[in-house]
Protein backbone atom coordinates (compact mmCIF):
# COMPACT_ATOMS: atom_id res chain seq x y z
CA UNK A 1 0.00 0.00 0.00
CA UNK A 2 1.21 3.54 -0.88
CA UNK A 3 1.11 6.49 1.76
CA UNK A 4 1.55 9.81 0.07
CA UNK A 5 2.86 13.00 2.56
CA UNK A 6 3.35 16.74 0.93
CA UNK A 7 5.31 19.21 1.70
CA UNK A 8 7.03 21.91 0.17
CA UNK A 9 3.84 24.99 0.43
CA UNK A 10 3.78 28.21 2.40
CA UNK A 11 3.45 31.90 1.52
CA UNK A 12 4.53 33.50 -1.61
CA UNK A 13 3.64 36.81 -3.47
CA UNK A 14 2.61 36.84 -7.08
CA UNK A 15 4.79 36.00 -9.49
CA UNK A 16 6.91 33.68 -7.34
CA UNK A 17 7.76 30.08 -7.05
CA UNK A 18 7.62 26.81 -5.34
CA UNK A 19 8.14 23.24 -5.27
CA UNK A 20 5.75 20.90 -3.51
CA UNK A 21 6.60 17.38 -2.92
CA UNK A 22 4.72 14.36 -2.76
CA UNK A 23 6.97 11.31 -0.76
CA UNK A 24 5.53 7.98 -1.32
CA UNK A 25 6.16 4.93 0.93
CA UNK A 26 5.96 1.22 0.08
CA UNK A 27 6.71 -0.46 -2.96
CA UNK A 28 4.38 0.32 -5.70
CA UNK A 29 4.82 3.96 -6.27
CA UNK A 30 7.22 3.09 -9.27
CA UNK A 31 4.19 1.65 -10.92
CA UNK A 32 1.52 4.32 -10.35
CA UNK A 33 0.36 7.01 -12.32
CA UNK A 34 0.15 10.06 -10.39
CA UNK A 35 -1.27 13.53 -10.14
CA UNK A 36 -1.94 17.03 -8.20
CA UNK A 37 -5.18 18.39 -7.04
CA UNK A 38 -6.00 21.45 -5.22
CA UNK A 39 -8.76 22.42 -3.00
CA UNK A 40 -9.71 26.77 -2.68
CA UNK A 41 -11.64 27.34 0.30
CA UNK A 42 -15.25 27.40 -0.74
CA UNK A 43 -14.71 25.39 -3.88
CA UNK A 44 -14.33 21.48 -4.65
CA UNK A 45 -11.41 19.77 -5.18
CA UNK A 46 -9.80 20.29 -8.68
CA UNK A 47 -7.45 18.36 -11.10
CA UNK A 48 -4.18 20.61 -11.60
CA UNK A 49 -1.69 17.77 -13.27
CA UNK A 50 -1.08 14.39 -13.51
CA UNK A 51 2.19 12.10 -14.41
CA UNK A 52 1.86 8.60 -15.38
CA UNK A 53 4.25 5.62 -13.98
CA UNK A 54 7.22 6.12 -16.29
CA UNK A 55 7.00 10.24 -16.35
CA UNK A 56 6.54 10.05 -19.92
CA UNK A 57 2.96 11.37 -20.72
CA UNK A 58 1.82 14.36 -18.40
CA UNK A 59 -1.64 16.82 -18.17
CA UNK A 60 -2.52 20.02 -17.05
CA UNK A 61 -5.24 22.36 -16.83
CA UNK A 62 -5.45 25.17 -18.35
CA UNK A 63 -4.79 27.63 -16.37
CA UNK A 64 -1.61 26.29 -14.95
CA UNK A 65 -0.52 25.29 -18.76
CA UNK A 66 3.62 26.78 -19.03
CA UNK A 67 3.54 27.81 -15.64
CA UNK A 68 3.22 24.26 -13.65
CA UNK A 69 5.46 21.45 -14.30
CA UNK A 70 4.90 17.85 -13.01
CA UNK A 71 7.72 15.11 -12.48
CA UNK A 72 8.59 12.19 -10.68
CA UNK A 73 12.05 10.65 -9.38
CA UNK A 74 10.85 6.90 -9.10
CA UNK A 75 14.62 6.17 -7.72
CA UNK A 76 13.61 8.79 -4.65
CA UNK A 77 10.02 7.78 -4.41
CA UNK A 78 9.50 11.44 -4.96
CA UNK A 79 6.54 13.31 -7.29
CA UNK A 80 7.28 17.26 -7.24
CA UNK A 81 4.99 20.06 -8.89
CA UNK A 82 7.04 22.50 -9.61
CA UNK A 83 4.66 26.26 -9.37
CA UNK A 84 6.61 29.38 -11.24
CA UNK A 85 4.80 32.62 -11.74
CA UNK A 86 2.16 31.92 -8.84
CA UNK A 87 -0.93 34.01 -9.02
CA UNK A 88 -3.51 34.88 -6.06
CA UNK A 89 -6.15 32.55 -7.40
CA UNK A 90 -3.55 29.73 -7.51
CA UNK A 91 -3.88 29.15 -3.25
CA UNK A 92 -5.68 26.15 -2.26
CA UNK A 93 -4.48 23.28 -0.54
CA UNK A 94 -2.88 21.17 -2.43
CA UNK A 95 -2.69 17.02 -2.47
CA UNK A 96 -1.23 14.78 -4.44
CA UNK A 97 -2.85 11.25 -5.07
CA UNK A 98 -2.64 8.15 -6.64
CA UNK A 99 -4.43 7.43 -10.13
CA UNK A 100 -5.13 8.26 -13.46
CA UNK A 101 -7.84 10.95 -15.12
CA UNK A 102 -9.54 14.09 -14.44
CA UNK A 103 -11.63 13.56 -11.35
CA UNK A 104 -11.27 13.15 -7.93
CA UNK A 105 -12.94 9.78 -8.22
CA UNK A 106 -10.10 7.93 -10.71
CA UNK A 107 -7.68 8.78 -7.56
CA UNK A 108 -7.55 6.26 -4.90
CA UNK A 109 -4.73 7.41 -2.18
CA UNK A 110 -4.68 10.52 -0.74
CA UNK A 111 -1.52 13.23 0.86
CA UNK A 112 -2.48 15.08 3.36
CA UNK A 113 -2.27 18.12 1.39
CA UNK A 114 -0.01 21.42 1.90
CA UNK A 115 -1.15 24.94 1.84
CA UNK A 116 -0.28 27.20 -0.62
CA UNK A 117 -1.11 30.84 -0.36
CA UNK A 118 -0.04 33.29 -2.96
CA UNK A 119 -0.20 36.84 -2.24
CA UNK A 120 -1.02 39.87 -4.52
Amino acid sequence: QVQLVESGGGLVQAGGSLRLSCAASGTTFRSSAMGWFRQAPGKEREFVARISWSGTSTDYRNSVKGRFTISRDNAKNTMYLQMNSLKPEDTAVYYCARGWGFSTYEYNIWGQGTQVTVSS
